[in-house]
């Protein structure tokens, strides 16, 4: 006998993977020139060269036994202790080395918040639409997820609703910015009005209410952009944060959780996130990886090969007639069906090898994800076959 939710959730993949898994088929079928895959979020632009140059560095100078060898479980304190003089200096923080749990990225960092924080009954506020695994890492705790829909054509989040969806049972907010799937960028006015609502709500039922900050892409942003750093806004708050899309290493899993020392019961709650690390095997996290963050503290890959998909996808998608939500941030494309149904604007956006996610499993309906953290050349030649699929519709 197995766990009938474990063989669910491995029999069946996430509707992005099964898109991905199709595109790798298909481009073996009629050539990889020939699909234009936007479904997953692979970054495209390298790393920048300093990383490599940095890992090579480690390889030929380090100790190899310390090198190769566990840190502590929680990380290594010096690469920590950096970690929080990087964010005192950008953010005016107050942070220091005891307030990081380094992770096997952003995943790791989620899972292990969301079990030191949560027991089972408790419920999650999503701010919808919302990365699909949410709903995995929460309700794999037997915690509830409470979906409260941002509304078009802006993606803010109605603060109204979600103070409404506040109950004796509510134990955090989740909340993605810049986001994915819309790349939407939570304002710093809602960044305030979100941190009074969590406020009034903890008074209200007596138990600090977590305002979990899911931050893989706080570098990806656009024009003059600006990320509001919600610890400095709201006390109880846990950042769980990874290096993979800032500089371009999703394969590499390394980030990490920051719990802030303002939060109210910051010894508890640290506590609990060494305990869930431990108690899901996320220890000591790959050690190389650790001690390349002190010298990548900051860096970007270039930014502006996603930003000039964004701008040619949305100039060129609107000009075809398709409603889109203008990306802030991250690198995702949220474009409305034409007919409301993004199931079927997804099939029929296979028939011209265009692969794109609907945005059910998001939280959100009527609506499909691009990913353009492709190359630019795939984004120009897909331009023809988002054309005649906008055609197909009656559009333009």
């Amino acid at each position: 006998m197995v766990n009938e939710r474990m063989k669910e959730l491995g029999s069946r993949r996430s509707v992005i993977r099964e898109l991905f898994e199709y595109g790798k088929l298909r481009k073996q079928e009629i050539g990889e020139e020939n699909v234009f895959d936007f479904s997953l979020g692979n970054p495209s632009v390298p790393a920048p060269d300093a990383v490599r140059e940095r890992l090579v560095e480690l390889l030929q100078e380090s100790d190899p036994v310390k090198l190769h060898g566990y840190t502590s479980a929680q990380g290594d304190l010096g690469v920590r202790q950096s970690i929080a003089d990087y964010l005192n200096r950008t953010y005016g923080a107050d942070l220091r080395a005891d307030c990081f749990y380094l992770t096997a990225g952003a995943a790791a960092s989620l899972t292990v918040s969301l079990t030191a924080i949560l027991n089972p009954g408790d419920e999650v506020i999503l701010l919808a639409p919302f990365f699909p695994e949410y709903r995995v890492f929460v309700e794999r705790t037997g915690a509830k997820v409470i979906p409260v829909p941002c509304g078009a054509p802006d993606f803010q989040p109605d603060l109204q609703a979600l103070e409404d969806a506040i109950t004796k049972r509510t134990r955090a907010v989740l909340v993605n910015s810049p986001n994915n799937p819309t790349g939407a960028v939570l304002t710093a006015g809602n960044a305030k009005g979100l941190s009074e609502i969590l406020r009034r709500g903890s008074e209200r039922i007596g138990e600090p209410i977590y305002l979990i900050a899911d931050e893989p892409y706080r570098e990806l942003v656009y024009g003059d952009t600006e990320v509001p750093y919600l610890p400095n806004d709201y006390e109880n708050t846990v950042v769980c944060y990874s290096f993979s899309k800032s500089i371009s290493l999703p394969g590499e899993r390394i980030g990490y959780v920051m719990v802030s020392p303002r939060a109210k019961d910051f010894s508890d709650l640290y506590a609990a996130v060494c305990g869930a690390g431990r108690a899901l095997g996320f220890v000591c996290a790959p050690t190389l990886f650790q001690y390349l963050i002190p010298s990548v503290l900051g860096m970007t890959a270039d930014l502006s090969v996603y930003d000039t998909n964004r701008r040619l996808l949305l100039e060129s998608l609107t000009a075809y007639g398709f409603s889109v939500v203008p990306p802030k941030g991250a690198f995702y494309l949220f474009v409305k069906a034409p007919d409301g149904d993004a199931c079927a604007f997804c099939e029929r956006a296979k028939a011209e090898e265009l692969l794109l996610v609907p945005s059910e499993d998001f939280g959100c309906d009527g609506y499909v994800r691009i990913s353009y953290c492709v190359t630019t050349e795939q984004v120009e030649r897909s331009l023809p076959a988002f054309q005649r699929l906008a055609r197909s519709y009656g559009l333009g």
